[in-house]
């Protein structure tokens, strides 16, 4: 049985002061340790990677506690051969079938009883905020909220169930904050990928207040997986700060990611001209890029008619049998509007 760490009495400080450049020990409390290290993303010129194939995202079936269309698509991962998108301001999971077919898996609402969130409603600050997902070896679905506020530091734990859990963990993202931006910073994770035997949480440092730098959080998969069934708290093991470049002065932050084996992960990265993690603005490039031995090479993202994409790629997932294949959900920011699957190919041979 799940445990909901809202009210938990266990507190824990974590002293973590991150030297973005410097590969050594951080310590913290009761001799706690987290490795940190640098990277600097490699732009490679004469590559990019396509995408195609778009398709808006609408159910089944209607229901009147959801609009007919997926909206704000914001991570994606395969899960009992299916596609699970999520989204960051629906309390509702939409899950697509190998005929293209999708249904909701509904979350638990509000306290008003809502499950659609935006500024037009006047409840925006109440979403989950849901930007990451993985799949556990335990063969567990978890979608992660930003942790750009405290109403986001919540997760959702499915086992491919009718019902999904939401559970509220405050104490882990103060772990994930502590490691990853300077002075109570605001936390953003974006991506989620399960490599080895680690975790691994993408913070995105795109806001003003002391978020720092890309940062990538590794925690133990084993010790996340007992914290779920009620053990201690996991800890952040490293941290990885990652520089992915610019355009026109606009920072590239992570947007999601996908493990394609223990040792290479494949990433995506906007650059989106917004004052804050919580706010959104205009998408100026897109760049997927492959991180691997200690070093990320990248690409920009084009369309079909070989333009630069503008689009806003929020989540990743790979075809199966392939490594140069990705399924990618866009978020179109406008909340009338459909996200949409789409095909990414990046043959980097």
């Amino acid at each position: 049985m799940l445990s909901n760490f809202e009210d938990a009495s266990h507190r824990r400080k974590v002293w973590q002061l991150i030297g973005a450049v410097r590969n050594e020990p951080v310590l913290g409390e009761e001799g706690m340790s987290a490795a940190t290290r640098h990277i600097s993303a490699q732009f490679d010129e004469l590559g990019f990677a396509l995408l195609d194939g778009l398709e808006p995202l609408y159910y089944e079936r209607s229901t009147i506690e959801l609009p007919a269309h997926v909206r704000a698509g914001s991570a994606l991962r395969c899960f009992y051969n299916r596609l699970v998108i999520v989204q960051d301001d629906v309390n509702a999971l939409a899950v697509r079938d190998v005929g293209g077919i999708v249904h909701a898996v509904l979350l638990p609402p509000n306290p008003a009883g809502q499950r659609v969130f935006d500024d037009t409603l006047g409840n925006k600050s109440e979403k989950l905020d849901l930007e990451a997902a993985v799949v556990l070896p335990n063969t567990l679905f978890v979608a992660f909220g930003s942790g750009s506020s405290p109403a986001r530091e919540r997760i959702v734990v499915w086992d491919h169930g009718e019902a999904a859990n939401v559970i509220a963990a405050p104490e882990l993202y103060r772990e994930v904050r502590a490691a990853v931006t300077r002075d109570g910073g605001r936390l953003n994770i974006e991506g989620a990928v399960v490599r080895g035997s680690s975790l691994e949480l993408l913070h995105r440092a795109n806001d003003k207040r002391g978020s720092g730098a890309n940062a990538i959080a590794e925690i133990d998969c084993e010790e996340f997986a007992g914290w779920l069934a009620g053990k201690k708290l996991p800890r952040v093991t490293r941290v990885t700060t990652v520089d992915l470049g610019t355009i026109d002065g606009v920072p590239f932050g992570f947007t999601d990611a996908v493990a394609l084996d223990d040792e290479r992960v494949v990433i995506v990265a906007c650059a989106e001209d917004s004052t804050s993690a919580i706010s959104d603005g205009a998408v100026l490039g897109c760049r997927v890029g492959m991180l691997a031995n200690g070093a990320l090479t990248m690409v920009d993202v084009h369309d079909a008619g070989g333009a630069r994409s503008k689009l806003k790629l929020e989540g990743i997932e790979r075809r199966s049998g392939s490594s140069t294949e990705f399924d990618v959900v866009v978020d179109v920011d406008e909340p009338s509007v459909a996200a949409q699957i789409g095909r990414l190919v990046w043959d980097r041979r």
